[in-house]
Parts: structure tokens; sequence; C-alpha cells
């Protein structure tokens, strides 16, 4: 556990070497941290504490001690983790100190999935027990089928997919801490185990519910008897084929490579919510789909769909430098390259890359992979480019194999989201485990109106409806009818 001391020693004075000084100006004190695993606790600070100065907002609240700002999470690290490590400036990732190229190349989704949320690759008699729990927990209720059957025809898979989660702890009541008790996956391991294993199993099937919506087909029962993927595709893509349809085993296995690269990604934004909601105890099909909801935002589990578009709008290669220009002069946006953590090519599109070819096999070439690599090799070739670190990633060969394999646009983010759900869980079982659990709650720096005493209606001044921004909300929608008395 860091510590911070305070003093008001000289700073010439000899500092143990594995810490930081820091002193306030406002009072001349100084206070020693000690860094731990090259980071500092960010309450050290709140030992800095100042008298108002002369004019100073008391909303500062300066004699309450410092307080870090740290808009979108930049350089703060919230939990302390041992699942997935990234080294953005070499282009490296691992999970539990396994190179993701070696898993996506010897490992299944499956076993991954064991790996993130137990600590350790699973033994054979381990790994057969897993997967058989999970593919045999792959059913929905019925009344949970006839609630997801209700939705629209046009409704994004998405919304569909985290109304299922949201609604699923309602059938699991014995899984509700709100009902048996706050401390119950604290205490209860086996019942923890239980709803990993619910939500890993039910996932695919809520998917392809989602999915047969769209297309507007009725639902395909899972079959315990196929692989994870597998069993996904053929809940999709069943119709009226004997019961001994199998999909190509080609895809199923470049479906679960693809599971495999996207089954966790550290401290995301979808993976803080999952660990920011699971903080208060909720219940994990809640914490699930406030995750899920995370990775809805088109900045996050919309990316590889805005990959495509971007794609299509190019055309063709001939298209490809004038493009590129247009992206330099701030006409354009590139979508697919960079990312918020690598300042190298992003590990994953390397292995992609491969899944791609394996998917063309099958599929056919898709005809947009020749602007693809047309874009991805002119732009590693731009120094404009490559001097600000933006090189392919992920969702930059994804979006192109689901295309490929036949999966409409808006279906890109539910193959994002099932298998991120194993780091979600991962995360939220370390969390709980980890006997340090609070309740998340971020502190803010006030910047708004001072204290002000309250006016009645009839004396304040009047003042336009249309605010500064042109909006006009509420006057727009009752300014065309007349309210009348009931």
């Amino acid at each position: 556990m860091a510590i911070a001391t305070a003093s008001a020693v000289p700073t010439s004075v000899l500092k143990p070497k594995n810490s930081i000084t820091v002193i306030d100006n406002r009072t001349g004190k100084s206070i020693d941290i000690e860094i731990t695993n090259n980071s500092i606790p960010a309450t050290a600070f709140s030992q800095l504490k100042a008298p108002y100065a002369d004019g100073e907002r008391p909303e500062n609240d300066t004699q309450y001690g410092l307080r870090i700002l740290d808009p979108s999470f930049i350089n703060t690290a919230m939990i302390q983790s041992e699942i997935t490590y990234i080294d953005g400036n070499k282009g490296f990732l691992m999970h539990r100190g396994y190179p993701i190229d070696q898993l996506a190349e010897k490992s299944s989704y499956l076993e991954t999935a064991y790996l993130l949320i137990y600590g350790e690759l699973p033994s054979k008699s381990q790994l057969d027990l897993w997967s058989w729990e999970i593919m045999h927990h792959t059913f929905v209720a019925d009344d949970l089928q006839q609630m997801i059957r209700q939705m629209r025809y046009d409704s994004h898979p998405m919304s569909v997919f985290i109304s299922a989660f949201s609604a699923m702890s309602a059938f699991a009541p014995e899984a509700n801490p709100a009902l048996q008790g706050s401390d119950l996956y604290i205490t209860n391991k086996p019942l923890m185990n239980k709803q990993i294993v619910r939500i890993l199993g039910k996932a695919t099937t809520v998917a392809a519910m989602a999915y047969r919506i769209r297309i507007n087909r009725p639902f395909t029962p899972p079959r315990s008897d196929l692989s994870y993927t597998e069993n996904l595709l053929y809940m999709m893509d069943h119709m009226a084929e004997p019961n001994s349809y199998r999909p190509d085993p080609r895809l199923a296995k470049a479906l679960d490579i693809l599971f495999v690269l996207h089954a966790d990604h550290e401290m995301n934004c979808s993976t803080s919510t999952m660990v920011h909601v699971g903080s208060s105890l909720v219940d994990p099909y809640s914490c699930v789909a406030a995750a899920s909801a995370a990775l809805y935002g088109p900045l996050h589990g919309g990316a590889n769909e805005a990959v495509i578009r971007m794609l299509a709008k190019i055309g063709s290669v001939e298209n490809v430098p004038d493009f590129l220009e247009r992206v330099k002069q701030k006409k354009e946006l590139l979508f697919g390259f960079g990312h918020r953590v690598y300042r190298e090519t992003d590990p994953r599109s390397k292995v992609i890359r491969e899944v791609a070819e394996m998917v063309f096999e099958v599929c056919g070439r898709e005809p947009l992979i020749e602007v693809a690599i047309a874009l991805k090799d002119a732009a590693l070739k731009d120094e404009y480019f490559t001097s600000r670190k933006l090189f392919p990633n992920v969702d930059y060969w994804s979006g192109l194999i689901y295309k490929a394999m036949g999966f409409p646009l808006d279906f890109f983010p539910v193959l994002f989201v099932v298998p991120r759900l194993a780091g979600y869980l991962a995360h939220w079982k370390q969390q709980l485990d980890s006997g340090k659990n609070k309740i998340s709650r971020p502190r803010q720096v006030y910047v708004g109106k001072g204290r002000r005493d309250y006016i009645p209606v009839e004396a304040r001044e009047e003042r336009p409806i249309t605010d500064k921004n042109g909006l006009n909300a509420i006057p727009h929608y009752i300014s065309k009818r007349r309210l009348t008395k009931i």
C-alpha cells in the first residue's frame, strides 16, 4: 500500500528513492508519496490543504485538500489488475502473461475465457467440464423469449441484446443481491461461478435472437453438441435444413479467433463501466447490460461499422490518394487507424489480417479489401499519419471479415460484445474477490454558480425563450397545442 507523509523538511534532505516529493507553493508544505508499481495514490494529495486566497471561490474546497482532475481518465488507474497488460508503445498485448498472438493461434475462445476469469489455462478435464457447462446453459426462459419477440423488426440488435440482459436478472431472483443480501457474491462463490456460466452460455442465444428478429425469422433453439461459435452461427443461419446441418468449420474457426482477439482489452470504456457498476454490488446481469450499453456507442463498439462505411465511400483504389488528402484537410474522418492506447500497430490487427484470407477462401474475396489494402499502404507511407502514430487497429480488418461472412452492419457491435463478456466477467470477479471493493464515486471540480438565493417567478427578469445555443426544447412542444383543463 502506497503511503504519503507530510513534513516541513527542506527538499534537500535525502528522501526515499522510490518516492516523489510534492511541494505546495501556496503553503510551503511538502509531502513524500511512496511509488508502488509505478503509481501513486491520488488520495495522498488530500493532505495538501490551504486557506482560501483573497477573492477565491469557497466552492474550490481548498481547506479539504487538493483534487486530481483527469478528464476521461487519460492517466488515472482505477484498479490494480492481474488480467490484461498492454504496452501501447511496442504494440504488445497479453492476457495473464500469455501473448495475444499465441492465444489466437493455439487457444480457443472458451479456453481463453477460462484463463481470463480464473487466472490459469485449464487442464483437459477442467476445459471439458467448463465447455460442457457453458453449452448446457444456452437456453433462454420462455417468458424472456416472448419479451424479446416483442421487439420491432427494425430494432438495433444491440438494443435487443442490452434489453434482454437487463431483464435477465428478473429471471434469476436467487442471483440478485437486492433480494438475497449485498454480500451474496462475496460469500457465495459457487453461485458466482454459476452466473458466469449462465451469462457466457446465454449470450450467443440472445445474440442469435437479435439477429433473427432483424431478418423476421423464428428463433432457432441452441445445440449443445456444437462448439461455441458453431452454435452461434447455427442459431443465426439454420432455416429448413435437416438437424444435421452444421456451419462451415472454417467460418466457425475464424469467428472463434476473432472472439479470442476481442475477449478483453484492459480498462476500456465498457469494461470500466462493468467495474464501476459492479462496485455497487448489483447483480452481474445488470452490470453486463450497463457495460454493453457503453460498448454500443459509436466511439467504442461501432468503429468497425464506420470503417466499412468509409471504405464504401472511397469506392475504389484510385480514390484513395484524394481521400487521404481530404483527411489531412480535416474534410474527412479516417476510421480504423490509431488507438487510445497503441502508439504502434495494434497486435490484434496482425492476426486478424490472416483470418480475413481464411474467410475469403470460403465466402469469396470481399471487394472492399483492395481499397482497404491500398488505403493502409498509402497511409503507412505518409509521414502525416505515421508521425501521428495512426496505424491500422483491430477494427480496420474485423469489419471486412464480418461483411464477407454476410453479417449486417448493425450486427457488428453484437459480435464485439459477445466475446468481450469474458473480460467483463473476469474484471467483475477480480474486483469482488479482492476484498477491497468500494463503491466507485469519482469526485468533481465544481465550476458552476456560487451560492445564491431563490427568486419568485414573478420577480425574475424576462429572458428570451431560446438560449445561447439556439435550443427551444420544452416551449417548442407546447407552443403548437392548446392546454385544456381536465
